[in-house]
């Protein structure tokens, strides 16, 4: 017997609706699909491309719902989960589940977990995880055809006002990663949601911009390339820079003399890789988040998978490097021990420094002696928090970045804790955190860090902004680009998330 789909409790905040809190029984004719979810969580990004699809091939048919049970406490603030929803382009009704009322109701217990509901209100029924696109096009496309036969279905069109960007004409557009170039004084900033990067001088003069600034997957010189919502970056010399194409599942590689982007890891299409290497073109990647080179490797911090790979160009060759392919906070060697999407990477003295953030996690893994990980920062999936002290009583909340400070005598980390919209400072022997309060209150979920000359340099996600930070002066202000020759205006998408 059907189950009938509980309806949604009031009072909640309710986005891509003009405001208009939504009832299932008012839904009655359409098939519904709830998407639960959450933002942080690379699993629930990876279906937002499905669900794009299923609204554009039923859209006279369909009406999907995103139900956003936040995990972390950032993530559960209307305010966060609106420029989430604008980031990735949604336009479909987000109701914001903070309190889990709407995942108790189904009893949730995963996410993302996608309920189907036909056009008479009951459950049809849910799947979890990723990877079901052809289960759940076969179901709908049943529940179609059944209602329809029954005369229950209604094609009349439901259209709600998305919401609207209220930056469209900022030079910068959530940016995910900035790379500080000591030697060459260029930085380089993924302006992620412009699908490009963008090269700037110390001073903010602009000096080339790489892609096209619309989603796509091309390669060439540089107006003709295209990303998708690329982050991480790392140079290798003097004028090869490698950038992790995040939505394309590509690693690119950027021939700055010759002003030519070409593809060398990946094949364009997000899977779970069960292979332990591959010919780096024929062998496919799952988020790649983060890239760091050092002595002819590219090290990639491959979020989708929870793994470590590395990308050997003289070989032309992708191996897994660390990580157990399990999500989980597990210490031990580097194949046995277990990661959580991770997104960031550093290098210093002998080690690889990864930020964990689904674990809210710093964790080191030992190239020198025996390859070990440890934890620094952590202690579970599901603990998170604002707190400075030492080794399991410091708490982060999902940090996506991190930075060497080449201070004497000894170096110490910079955490960018994304979901606590802070910098923070890690000494890795006594593993003891500590706030820098003059970031407090002035970022904005950060993701990404570079530290040259004299100072750290910080993509302040959420404001669009690259801010500076000079820890001899304690003082933080904001880049500001100077684009004498228009190259950021060169044919921007007007939809961030497209």
């Amino acid at each position: 017997m059907a189950v009938q789909s509980p309806e949604f409790p009031p009072g909640r905040d309710w986005l891509n609706t003009g405001g208009q809190a939504l009832r299932l029984a008012e839904l009655r004719g359409k098939v519904v699909l709830l998407d639960f979810w959450t933002y942080g969580c690379v699993n629930c990004l990876h279906v937002i491309p499905m669900l794009k699809r299923f609204e554009a091939r039923f859209a006279a048919e369909l009406v999907v719902i995103g139900v956003h049970s936040a995990k972390f406490a950032q993530e559960g603030r209307t305010s966060n989960l609106r420029k989430l929803v604008l980031r990735y382009g949604l336009e479909h009704p987000v109701v914001n589940d903070a309190d889990y009322a709407i995942w108790n109701r189904y009893a949730i217990r995963a996410w993302p977990t996608l309920v189907l509901i036909d056009p008479a209100g009951r459950i049809v029924g849910q799947v979890a995880g990723e990877g079901n696109e052809a289960a759940l096009t076969q179901a709908i496309e049943q529940v179609i055809a059944e209602s329809d036969h029954r005369g229950e279905l209604d094609r009349t069109p439901r259209i709600w006002p998305p919401e609207r960007l209220a930056v469209a004409g900022q030079p910068l557009l959530f940016p995910g990663k900035v790379l500080a170039d000591a030697a060459g004084g260029r930085l380089f900033i993924s302006d992620s949601n412009h699908h490009r990067i963008v090269v700037a001088g110390f001073g903010g003069e602009v000096q080339a911009v790489i892609g096209g600034g619309e989603p796509g997957r091309a390669d060439g010189e540089f107006q003709r390339a295209r990303f998708f919502q690329p982050q991480g970056l790392a140079l290798a010399g003097t004028d090869m820079l490698y950038v992790a194409d995040t939505e394309n599942h590509l690693i690119r590689r950027v021939d700055l003399a010759a002003q030519q982007v070409t593809t060398v890891a990946g094949t364009g299409r997000q899977t779970w890789q069960a292979a332990a290497s591959g010919p780096a073109l024929q062998t496919a990647i799952n988020s790649p988040w983060d890239v760091l080179y050092d002595s002819g490797l590219l090290y990639i911090a491959m979020a989708g998978q929870h793994q470590i790979w590395v990308y050997d160009p003289q070989r032309q060759v992708l191996s897994e490097f660390a990580g157990s392919r399990r999500e989980e906070l597990r210490d031990g060697p580097r194949l046995t021990a277990g990661f959580n999407q991770p997104s960031g990477l550093a290098l210093a003295d002998g080690a690889l420094y990864v930020a964990d953030p689904e674990a809210s996690a710093i964790r080191r893994i030992d190239l020198a002696a025996g390859d070990a990980v440890t934890t620094l920062v952590g202690t579970g999936l599901f603990d998170f928090g604002d707190r400075d002290g030492s080794g399991a009583s410091a708490l982060l909340q999902h940090p996506l970045g991190l930075a060497v400070w080449p201070a004497t005598p000894a170096f110490r980390l910079l955490i960018a804790d994304t979901y606590n919209s802070k910098l923070k400072w890690l000494d890795p022997e006594t593993r003891t955190v500590t706030t820098i309060p003059a970031t407090a209150g002035q970022l904005d979920e950060p993701g990404g860090l570079s530290v040259a000359a004299g100072r750290v340099w910080i993509a302040d996600t959420n404001h669009h902004a690259i801010k500076i930070y000079d820890p001899d002066k304690n003082v933080l202000t904001e880049l500001t680009l100077h684009d004498p020759g228009g190259l950021l205006e060169h044919k921007l998408s007007n939809n961030p998330g497209s």
